[in-house]
């Protein structure tokens, strides 16, 4: 069973995740015009595409999620539109009388993406975990492969390291006056992929991103 996770880190990932239901059912829609050729190299390449690749379904091509993005998705700007707290109590209900009232983030995801951030994020987390949950062994070349079968070019896939089982990696996804950028972590079925902040301007760096 996939899992796509949120926790609290030192890179300001969220520690809320919105529901997904739409992001996938956009990309069920998506996913119905995608084809299912594989790209191939020569060399030692050709292997480990086709190792890394498998019997994964198909993904929407990243031209179709940003079409997407630019026909349904909040304009560049557009104030930022966080998930509920899970403590907060339904509409008309009185909280309860030992509630402690959350404590509203100053920093990361919550504050510091705005809502185009937001509704692309779910969309490029839900695809990008989807080609990546399936996979065994997961090394640096492989999530590489993947991440760049997907559209995802080399200049936007920083800190792509292993370490044990697991594969990490960042992507720059900033554009149009945007912040955001995506955090993984290839594990197989425990694959983790999720929103954090790149900086405002210059170039993303691992001593540049929001903490």
């Amino acid at each position: 069973m996939r899992r796509i996770l949120s926790s609290t880190s030192t890179f300001a990932r969220s520690s809320h995740r919105p529901r997904l239901t739409l992001a996938m059912t956009a990309l069920a829609v998506l996913a119905l015009g995608a084809c299912g050729t594989v790209k191939t190299t020569v060399g030692g390449e050709q292997a480990v595409r086709a190792e890394a690749v498998g019997s994964r379904p198909s993904a929407p091509t990243l031209a179709e999620v940003q079409e997407h993005i630019e026909q349904s998705c909040p304009p560049p700007g557009a104030p930022p539109v966080a998930p509920p707290s899970p403590s907060a109590a339904p509409p008309g209900a009185e909280p309860p009388v030992d509630a402690v009232a959350p404590i509203a983030p100053t920093a990361g995801p919550e504050v510091e993406l705005n809502g185009r951030d937001w509704c692309a994020s779910n969309l490029h987390e839900e695809r990008i975990a989807g080609a990546l949950w399936k996979l065994t062994a997961p090394t640096p070349a492989k999530v590489r492969t993947i991440l760049n079968d997907l559209g995802y070019a080399d200049e936007r896939i920083h800190d792509l390291k292993q370490s044990g089982a697991t594969t990490r990696f960042f992507l720059d996804l900033r554009e149009k006056g945007g912040r955001l950028c995506l955090e993984g972590s290839a594990a197989g079925e425990a694959t983790v992929v999720d929103k954090c902040v790149a900086p405002a301007t210059g170039p993303f760096t691992p001593g540049g991103r929001a903490r």
